[in-house]
């Protein structure tokens, strides 16, 4: 079996970006890029021709294929180091602000969005900020670079066609199983097809993939620490709500330390105009997000209110902790999306179908099943997202609203953290890097991308 210089495993944005880096600086290298999904233009979810129902691909188009989960977000890249993963703590802030500035004019270079949403601080957004205050909100100053879902598709095919014309190799449908160790240093990766050897190896294989790494980790010994756990619902309302945030901010960061539980509640990844969906995962498992386009916009804002849980020992599970609360919600709706109006959680009752055609909103997420989020959720985390809500009424007035639609349950599928030096290489196993969302290191495109940066930088210093 052939060897290369570099093995990437996962098409995400950690896993694209590292292979830009090394091919920009060094055109005679042997990469191979393996992903477990389909190519850009094979990644076709039968769901949006089928009538909205989902007919369980395997694996799926919306969570994997080439620019992993992203290509089917919202497509925003946060341009602050406070927001969307760790890297700051392994690069210290002034280097993030620096490989933010680097990785967001590539996003340029291939065809972003020039306008930044939220640059500066005007009067009006000091007045929201003044309101976040007094709710007892911090509202954390993101600027934003919105690509839109199909914009962010025909960026990344962009990168791909780069990558692969400067002689990156690239497998779809070709899922690792195994890592192939040698001691304590990475030899090379297996799957059914045969075993794939090199000596640098990038393992950055998202949030569909952290599951299977959290499983070599333990097998190899790898080290890993437990993360924080975020599960929560998906908000949807009227855009006429949120107008002067949508606006001003385009994605407003808040953040909650609740009254009841002092539990840290965030809002995350907002769509104005956007769209509900659902995502599936290898065992059917079906979890709320959401998205929008830079074109095509709804009459409704849709966000996810995140409780963020740290769990101590013996805890060393947080995805399947969470699976567990979302194959909940599964089993009342036959694998579908819950849906409940805020005024029926407060007063404990169920959604029914005859309530929900009452709301001046319509739901985006057209087959989502009305229901009880109480009968799933654990009551910390309900009563953390109802004081959320209450306190974000006082800065955008209505969205504590009785028929504000909240679906569940929102999950982030973060792992347990690798334990990683601050070039990103594993402290148990010599040349195997580890990044992205599935590493447990980042949370959103930005951070992902500047990840396989730094790694591809790595990689350049031993080659």
């Amino acid at each position: 079996m052939k060897k290369y210089d570099v093995i990437i495993v996962g098409a995400g944005p950690a896993g694209i970006f590292c292979a830009y880096e090394l091919v920009k600086n060094r055109d005679d290298l042997n990469i191979l890029i393996l992903e477990k999904g389909r190519g850009m233009d094979k990644r076709k979810c039968p769901k949006h021709t089928n009538g909205g129902k989902c007919v369980h691909c395997k694996p799926c188009s919306i969570t994997t294929g080439w620019a992993g989960a992203g290509a089917f977000s919202d497509g925003k890249l946060s341009l602050s180091p406070e927001v969307g993963g760790t890297l700051p703590e392994y690069l210290g802030v002034e280097e993030t602000i620096k490989l933010i500035k680097y990785t967001d004019e590539v996003y340029i270079e291939f065809g972003a969005a020039s306008d930044i949403h939220g640059e500066t601080l005007t009067l009006e957004m000091e007045k929201i900020r003044k309101k976040a205050i007094e709710a007892n909100l911090k509202l954390v100053h993101c600027p934003v670079r919105h690509l839109g879902t199909e914009k962010a598709q025909e960026l990344y095919r962009k990168l791909y066609d780069y990558v692969t014309k400067k002689g990156v190799e690239v497998h779809f449908n070709c899922a690792v199983e195994n890592l192939i160790l040698d001691g304590d240093k990475i030899k090379g990766v297996k799957n059914g097809k045969g075993d794939y050897f090199a000596d640098l190896v990038l393992v950055s294989v998202g949030r569909d993939g952290a599951d299977w790494l959290m499983k070599e980790c333990s097998k190899e010994s790898i080290l890993t620490e437990v993360g924080v756990v975020d599960i929560g619902v998906r908000l949807e309302c009227r855009n006429e709500v949120m107008k002067e945030i949508n606006d001003n901010f385009y994605e407003a960061k808040l953040v909650h330390y609740t009254k009841t539980f002092d539990d840290k509640v965030r809002t995350f990844c907002s769509n104005p105009g956007g769209f509900v969906s659902s995502e599936y995962y290898d065992d059917n498992l079906a979890v709320v997000n959401g998205h929008s386009f830079k074109d095509f916009k709804s009459d409704n804002t849709n966000f996810a209110l995140l409780v963020s849980q740290k769990f101590t020992e013996p805890f060393k599970a947080p995805i399947e902790y969470g699976k567990h609360i979302a194959r909940l919600a599964n089993m009342l709706t036959n694998n579908q999306i819950l849906v409940q109006r805020f005024g029926d959680l407060l007063r404990g009752r169920r959604t029914t179908s005859s309530r929900l055609l009452r709301n001046n909103i319509i739901p985006t997420l057209k087959d989502a099943v009305p229901g009880d989020l109480s009968l799933v959720l654990p009551h910390r985390i309900m009563k953390d997202i109802e004081e959320m809500i209450l306190a974000l009424d006082k800065v955008t007035p209505g969205l504590a609203s009785d028929e504000t639609l909240l679906y569940g349950v929102e999950v982030k599928f973060y792992s347990n953290i690798t334990k990683v030096d601050n070039g990103f290489q594993s402290t148990s196993v010599e040349n195997l890097y580890l990044g992205g969302d599935g590493a447990g290191i980042t949370r959103g495109l930005m951070q992902a991308s500047i990840n396989g940066v730094v790694i591809a930088r790595e990689f350049l210093k031993k080659l």
